[in-house]
């Protein structure tokens, strides 16, 4: 068990701390670790002002083989901790990314999908001698190949979209103004703080209410706010105790939504199976009843069986509620349920809401 280490930033190296953990016990991981970006020497702008670049110590190896026997090291140990079904979420840069992927794989991580979070606001390549590094990648893997029934909340993800399938190209702002994090004398707190909306698509994406989300690379603990916020628990693994620190205070002040507010859509295909035939042993149909599509052209007359019977111009048609939908509009599929009508206090409701008082009822 986790006992008192939910909900808490543990200060120490995150591979060490991950060791004394109990294994089986996170539902997902979210890891930003350095990204070993290789800074040559100073960055300046045109005009030959400094750019606050990443030349922190904990970026830098001493060659890619360090690099590679580091991220191997917290891979392992992160793996150990997840659950059979849950997932591990890596972002990185291309300094970084393809070494990461290969080591995922290599561990026995099993990949999901990889997620180019395109920045709406990129630094500029101020020396004019590449592409606009405009994008960063996410890696989401499952623990393992047999792994089946992790979490991915398909239709809230879809909800956020406007009722379109989310897609692996995310456009979201870095993290600027009000959100960016400052020290006592108004420099960044943390150099690489990533911005909070991302980690809420991520969690959104791939937790629900209560889970364990372990964060090895916690920072200033931008994981944590959102978890907090979100009705998830965390634990953050850092090393300095500034950053820590900055991270304790900045999650106490979050406010956690009510729990009606962050329940995930349900998955319809995690719903039970309800026949037709189920709505007019519930009386919520009566054999007889005449239902219609949407426009009310076509027409179909519910049978005592779980039947429909219909005719047109096509001909005389009996069946399911698919099969007679398909029939009537002389096309090879259809959704019954969305497809056929019935009349509710003066306007036309898809017979699936029927459906739904059955399932609300079980």
């Amino acid at each position: 068990m986790l006992g008192d280490n939910l909900d808490r930033v543990l200060v120490g190296d995150c591979i060490e701390l991950m060791r004394g953990l109990p294994a089986s016990s996170v539902d997902m991981v979210f890891a930003d670790p350095p990204y070993n970006l290789q800074l040559g020497g100073e960055l300046l702008r045109p005009d030959n002002s400094r750019v606050d670049a990443v030349d922190d110590d904990w970026d830098k190896f001493a060659d890619f083989a360090r690099y590679d026997s580091f991220t191997r090291a917290w891979l392992k140990a992160a793996r150990r901790l997840l659950k059979p079904e849950g997932t591990l979420w890596v972002i990185g840069s291309y300094h970084n990314i393809f070494r990461i992927g290969t080591a995922l794989q290599d561990e026995g991580y099993w990949l999901l999908n990889d997620v180019v979070w395109r920045k709406s606001n990129p630094m500029p390549n101020f020396k004019g001698k590449r592409f606009t590094n405009a994008h960063e990648t996410l890696i989401w893997a499952a623990r393992d190949r047999k792994a089946k029934k992790y979490t991915f909340n398909y239709d809230s993800l879809k909800e956020l979209n406007e009722g379109l399938q989310m897609r692996s190209d995310w456009l979201l702002p870095l993290c600027t103004g009000a959100e960016r994090l400052k020290g006592e004398d108004g420099k960044k707190a943390h150099p690489t703080q990533k911005p909070e909306s991302l980690l809420f698509r991520c969690l959104m994406a791939a937790s629900n209410p209560g889970d364990v989300v372990l964060d090895p690379f916690f920072g200033t603990g931008t994981t944590g706010a959102v978890a907090r916020r979100l009705g998830r628990h965390f634990i953050g693994l850092e090393r300095d105790q500034t950053y820590a620190a900055i991270a304790r205070k900045r999650i106490a002040e979050i406010e956690p939504l009510a729990r009606e507010d962050i329940t995930p859509k349900p998955n319809k295909r995690s719903e039970p199976r309800i026949p037709f035939g189920v709505l007019i042993e519930a009386g919520l149909l009566q054999p007889g009843t005449m239902l219609s599509d949407p426009s009310g052209r076509h027409l179909a007359r519910v049978r005592a069986d779980g039947t429909l019977s219909s005719s047109n111009a096509l001909g005389e048609h009996r069946g399911s509620i698919h099969q007679v939908g398909a029939a009537v509009q002389g096309a090879p599929a259809c959704n019954g349920w969305t497809f056929w009508h019935i009349e509710v206090e003066g306007a036309r409701r898809p017979i699936d809401h029927l459906r739904q008082q059955v399932r609300a009822g079980l």
